[in-house]
């Protein structure tokens, strides 16, 4: 065949078909005009409508679980404890704080007890699980990467080497606060020393960002062991304590220092929704879609350190929390962070609140450390997380 013969022939038409007709949709990307469908004929778009349909089905349903769990399990933490109270008892003491009933208490110091102890746990709990959840999330998305959790970047090291200082020094005899205050500063500034350290020409690249992010930690590491070493045995007491994570003693005041501070980190991080969206592209995508790559990626750090620095500062080291919930809430839902934000924040409050209440109830007499739990139960699944990535990329490399 000649090369004359192989070339398409413009001029060709097919049989029926008069010069003025308009050419025929090719069999790649173009479609005739909608009008001239025939409606009996399904749509190729068509099948779009219903997945889109069950996606809002699937949001919806999961909202609507999440809050329902959230406030059921609220109720039997609140319930629960060395001082067992009715449900009926619960809600009586909730009107009479709002002044709306003046029946009394039908458990002796039931008030006290919900009051001074339960509730403020119970909104501990929630906040911090909220934070990490979001914390983790913005951080995945960021790395482009699910196994990627909060303390990539040194915050909750920083956080232990500063409460380990302040525990060994005894800078906590300023005051209650220190510990906390310390521990937040510290874990603070240990991310901005992970993130400018691994800046170079003006720019930062994953890959960097994550292996200055393991030499920071191991050198917070080395540090919490020398303290560990030099402190007495109280002192190392405190910092093992620490660092397993408990919300046994959360107060009131504890609750308004923290509940301003990461109430502006979520509503930052949901203005990040978008931004986040168009890091799935890569860097590249997303600067040719306008968007500042490097300083997006600067707000996220700073929002996911704030987070996880006042969760951490208060609570210890609570492991695993920022990695499950992401994962979990993006095989519900999809990678669409304006949801997957909302649906993590809730997941984490309500993993955080159950935890919690095990580490209450599960042994008499006892407050079981809530990171060690949350460590045994995120173990495994990040595993199956490994395990799982491994055959969707088809091997390790």
């Amino acid at each position: 065949m000649s090369a004359q013969d192989a070339a398409p022939r413009t001029d060709e038409r097919p049989v029926g078909e008069s010069a003025d007709a308009p050419p025929a949709a090719s069999a790649v990307g173009e479609v005739a005009p909608a009008a001239s469908r025939d409606p009996d004929r399904p749509s190729t778009a068509d099948p779009a409508a219903p997945t889109s349909r069950g996606t809002a089905a699937r949001r919806v349903i999961l909202f609507t679980g999440l809050a329902l769990a959230l406030v059921a399990v609220a109720v039997v933490a609140a319930m629960s404890g060395q001082l067992h109270l009715p449900a009926g008892e619960v809600w009586n003491s909730i009107l009479r704080a709002l002044g709306l009933t003046d029946v009394p208490e039908s458990v002796p110091n039931a008030d006290a007890a919900l009051w001074t102890i339960r509730f403020p746990r119970i909104v501990m709990a929630i906040l911090i699980g909220a934070a990490l959840a979001v914390a983790g999330t913005i951080m995945q998305a960021v790395f482009s990467n699910p196994l990627a959790e909060p303390g990539v970047v040194g915050v909750s090291s920083g956080a232990a080497l500063g409460a380990a200082a302040a525990i060994v020094f005894g800078w906590t005899a300023a005051g209650d606060w220190v510990t906390a205050a310390i521990a937040f500063g510290t874990g603070i500034l240990t991310t901005f020393a992970v993130y400018f350290a691994s800046r170079s020409g003006g720019r930062t690249e994953v890959v960097t960002l994550v292996l200055t992010g393991i030499a920071v930690n191991a050198f917070a590491s080395g540090g919490l062991a020398l303290l560990t070493f030099l402190g007495d045995n109280q002192s190392r007491e405190e910092i093992v304590f620490w660092q397993l994570g408990s919300l046994n003693g959360a107060r009131w005041e504890e609750v308004q220092v923290m509940l301003p501070v990461i109430a502006a980190a979520l509503v930052a991080g949901f203005a990040l929704a978008r931004r986040l969206d168009l890091f799935s592209l890569g860097e590249r995508g997303a600067r040719h879609l306008g968007v500042n790559v490097e300083r997006t990626r600067v707000i996220s750090i700073v929002v996911v350190a704030v987070l996880t620095g006042a969760a951490v500062a208060f609570a210890g080291i609570i492991g695993f929390v920022g990695l499950i919930v992401p994962h979990l809430m993006r095989m519900v839902i999809g990678p669409s962070h304006r949801g997957l934000i909302a649906a993590s924040a809730l997941g984490g409050a309500l993993l955080l609140l159950t935890a919690d209440l095990v580490a209450r109830t599960a042994v008499p007499m006892a407050d079981l450390p809530i990171g060690m739990l949350t460590s045994l139960v995120g173990g495994p699944f990040f595993f199956w997380l490994l395990r799982r990535q491994r055959r969707k990329s088809g091997g390790w490399g």
